[in-house]
């Protein structure tokens, strides 16, 4: 691959890498066309998911009555948990069994959409519950055939869960975090409205615009595509294929927005003009993640939401103590670009830059440094937790945190340069404060 030197073939590595795009509609008033957009799917009853905080907001009431007005049944499920478990899962499949429907539409956060996702696969395709949840924790089991139409409208922008094929949980009895990845899982369609932003608490608007970052920057430096061991049958290409043309595209550009907009939309009195580029930021996430893949503040953030004991953060309607996810993924970042910047210095070096850092007279050896520092300066500005200690840990749960986020090989093989037990260790000692 000639377009970048980081793609320089290895010997038994993959010489191609898959594009999986999504289908996005975007554009502040676009959420009244969903009844449309459901009706051209063959929807006729649907079941509308939602959450017990956006059942009572605009975007739901618009989604419904545009439904409505095509002539499409919608019934709303709004026991939707935020950060979901295993338990919400189930719930939600029961209702969607019992319901009859011929369509999803998802209304809400991240934990919505992914809900409605999990709904629609174990409805449609009854199994043991760990039969379709990754490996190592469960089956891996590919979705047998095509699912029912899914249409998600985001009223957040973190996680951009309606362009991938991806659904995040909490396994209670484990206490770890998991998820199911199968392209088949990503929505028909994702409306896209910055209008259904307005809402959103300030922290919610900070954790969000960190998860955007992360997403990005994990795909950015994710091991190279070239440097996966190539599939026996090129159908079986995962998900995380690596850092790829497509995806760094993708990804620098959705830095170029984060940097200069989420301080101003955290902490300025209207913060209007920052929700179109930030939630276009997302989306931009999303097709580059959707398609690379994230490592290691994602696999360890999955030990910080699942060991969880009692932080409730600001801002977020929780019935249990919770580590949101944009939190529970940055609070590692910082450590972790200190431990790979030399992996991919240059890599390091154009987020950085991207991120707003002076990166004049900065010697490429300190690029994961410099990058570090310019997310710890913005977290502080927004209000973050002070790395791991601001949401509860200490010292003495670095055993149990490692324990957990070890296991999560999907994410670790990908980083750019993969930690042994003892150093993952060491990733989260140096996360547990940064000021």
């Amino acid at each position: 691959m000639t377009l970048d030197p980081y793609f320089e073939p290895a010997s038994g590595g993959d010489n191609a890498f898959t594009v999986e795009a999504p289908k996005i509609k975007f554009g502040a008033g676009s959420l009244p066309e969903v009844g449309d957009d459901a009706k051209a799917l063959g929807m006729t009853r649907v079941a509308l998911f939602t959450d017990s905080t956006v059942v009572k907001l605009q975007p739901l009431e618009t989604a419904k009555k545009s439904l409505e007005a095509a002539g499409i049944d919608a019934v709303v499920y709004d026991e939707t948990e935020v950060e979901p478990t295993d338990r919400s899962f189930k719930a939600a499949t029961a209702f969607a069994k019992e319901g009859d429907f011929d369509g999803f539409v998802s209304v809400g956060g991240g934990s919505v959409m992914d809900t409605a996702k999990a709904a629609n696969l174990y409805s449609t395709y009854p199994d043991d519950f760990l039969a379709y949840v990754n490996a190592p924790i469960g089956g891996a089991k590919p979705v047998p055939g095509p699912l029912k139409p899914h249409i998600a409208c985001p009223t957040t922008f973190g996680t951009a869960a309606e362009c991938t094929g991806i659904a995040i949980f909490d396994l209670l009895e484990m206490e770890a975090k998991t998820g199911i990845a199968n392209a088949r899982l990503r929505p028909n369609l994702g409306i896209l409205d910055p209008t259904s932003l307005v809402t959103l608490p300030r922290p919610i608007v900070a954790a969000n615009g960190f998860d955007v970052f992360s997403h990005s920057i994990e795909s950015l430096t994710a091991r190279p595509f070239s440097q996966r061991e190539a599939p026996e049958n090129s159908n079986a290409r995962p998900l995380n294929q690596g850092a790829n043309p497509y995806s760094d595209l993708a990804c620098l550009e959705s830095i170029r927005l984060v940097g200069p907009n989420l301080i101003a939309a955290v902490n300025d009195a209207d913060n209007s003009a920052t929700l179109e580029p930030l939630m276009f930021a997302s989306m931009l996430a999303g097709i580059g993640f959707g398609n690379a893949g994230c490592h290691l503040p994602h696999a360890m953030s999955y030990a910080v939401a699942g060991l969880v004991r009692g932080y409730n953060a600001p801002g977020w309607p929780s019935n249990h103590p919770m580590v949101p996810h944009g939190i529970s993924v940055i609070v590692n970042a910082p450590a972790v670009f200190r431990f790979t910047g030399p992996a991919c210095p240059e890599r390091h070096m154009k987020a950085a830059e991207a991120m707003g850092a002076d990166i004049s007279g900065v010697a490429l050896e300190e690029a994961g440094a410099v990058l570090a520092d310019r997310v710890i300066d913005m977290m502080r500005e927004t209000d973050m937790p002070n790395g791991l200690s601001g949401v509860g840990y200490e010292e003495s749960d670095l055993e149990a945190l490692t324990d957990k986020a070890f296991p999560q090989k999907r994410l670790l093989v990908n980083s750019p340069q993969e930690p042994d037990r003892d150093q993952l260790k060491e990733l989260f000692r140096d996360s547990l404060r940064y000021w």
